[in-house]
């Protein structure tokens, strides 16, 4: 049965327009039109497109405050990290990122990427079912009321020349012929299902040995899939990388056929003219997890070069130090004004594109994050009558005031997920604790 939704003010193609009524039969959107409530669900408060949180590592949860002590740096990081995987197995992990993607849909999230590469039994073994983890990521995504891309991880070595070890044993699949074999059994068992996409992922430099690099990227050809790539996060992996092979991350991906229109460059945080212009001529998508990378103290990456040459920017929570959208939005305007000393380099229209349309394209979604007919029925209604939001307007209020916690509702896929702030499955908060209390 159809189901009309009457927007106090809502986000639409042509800017933000007030008393818009939405019409969604089953998962699509049937019309949008201006007029009265009527009969119609209200959803007071500004409505805009669901949100694609473009890069995740679900697991990874599970650090949330608890790497904060000490100092460290990124290895020291991996090395918790890495303890953290060697506990998981596909029924933890079910119940884990069940909590996790439901976090995102308290904060407006209606696609996530999950960037898969925890394929195996610790020690490398494979399971029965080779993909048993990822089917549990995606289980849990559709239980959370989330489409998702599940962008599968080829992961055969542990740097130029070496092998893998410990926890790393679970990521890999001999090489990259076995990732795809193995990779080709999830996208059978997922054909035709629109709310799944699974793409292909080159993990790193360091991880997929350029010779390797062609089969990842004949999977995503093949499949018209999302092919993504950790990149430049660190100097360290641009100095081994020039090392070993005299090219940058970009320029090796580059050279081997890994960029294009369904490529997706993660981080970019350490960038070359060369490598900036390289992403840009491809009009591969770039996505910037600024809380991530100031958690891992990264740097901070040029995005708004790289966008102006022509890749259109996405945004990932990537390790959830937090799940806000928002956040990663303003951060990556607020980071430009650090990093220049200068103001007013992104406006609320661009940064909101990044979390809806653009997000969404780069994980296989092209037909969702805007509010017109034909397109996925996602809804995020953000409260303006909060402390943080009061006495704002238009877009602004969303790109720089509100947080996650002022989502009111949202719509995924024709389905309520949240209503007056409140997930479908119930208390959210107990299931992480539950699931992070299982892993201790």
């Amino acid at each position: 049965m159809p189901v009309t939704y009457w927007c106090e003010r809502a986000w639409l193609p042509d800017g933000v327009a007030d008393g818009v009524l939405v019409e969604v039969d089953g998962p699509r959107i049937v019309s949008v039109t201006r007029g009265e409530p009527g009969g119609a669900r209200r959803l007071p408060g500004l409505t805009i497109p669901g949100l694609a949180n473009a890069h995740s590592h679900a697991f990874h949860r599970a650090l949330r405050a608890a790497t904060q002590t000490g100092s460290g740096d990124f290895w020291t990081w991996r090395d918790r990290m890495y303890e953290v995987a060697a506990r998981l197995d596909p029924d933890a992990y079910l119940r884990l990122a069940r909590a996790v993607y439901a976090e995102m849909a308290l904060a407006g999230v209606t696609c996530v990427g999950e960037f898969h590469y925890l394929h195996h039994a610790p020690g490398g073994k494979p399971y029965e079912d080779r993909n048993v983890m990822g089917h549990a990521l995606i289980r849990a995504a559709r239980e959370a009321g989330l489409r998702v891309a599940l962008i599968d991880a080829c992961y055969v070595s542990g740097g130029p020349g070496a092998e893998l070890a410990g926890a790393q044993l679970r990521f890999g699949d001999g090489d990259a012929d076995g990732w795809a074999a193995r990779a080709e059994g999830l996208a059978a068992a997922y054909e035709g299902q629109p709310d799944v996409e699974i793409g292909a992922a080159i993990h790193s430099v360091r991880a997929v040995p350029p010779e390797q690099m062609p089969v990842v990227v004949e999977f995503s050809r093949r499949h018209a899939a999302p092919l993504h790539a950790h990149v430049s996060e660190q100097r360290a992996e641009n100095a081994a990388c020039v090392a070993a092979y005299g090219a940058s991350p970009v320029e090796l991906l580059h050279r081997h056929g890994a960029l294009g229109p369904r490529s997706t460059a993660v981080h970019a945080t350490h960038l070359s003219e060369t490598d900036i212009g390289l992403l840009g001529g491809s009009r591969a998508s770039l996505c910037m997890c600024p809380t991530t990378e100031r958690e891992l103290a990264d740097g901070i990456g040029p995005a708004r070069a790289v966008f102006d040459r022509g890749s259109p920017l996405t945004l990932g929570s990537d390790s959830h130090a937090v799940i806000d959208l928002f956040e990663e939005a303003r951060a990556v305007e607020l980071n430009a004004r650090l990093a220049t000393e200068r103001r007013g380099h992104w406006s609320a229209a661009e940064l909101l594109t990044a979390a809806t349309s653009a997000g969404h394209a780069s994980l296989g979604f092209p037909d969702a994050g805007l509010l017109v007919p034909g397109a996925w029925a996602d809804l995020v209604t953000v409260r303006t009558d909060t402390v943080r939001t009061a006495g704002t307007a238009g877009l602004e209020a969303v790109a720089f005031a509100a947080t996650a916690a002022d989502v009111r509702a949202v719509v995924s896929g024709g389905r309520q997920i949240v209503e007056e702030g409140r997930h479908v499955l119930g208390d959210v908060g107990a299931l992480l604790a539950e699931a992070m209390e299982e892993l201790r």
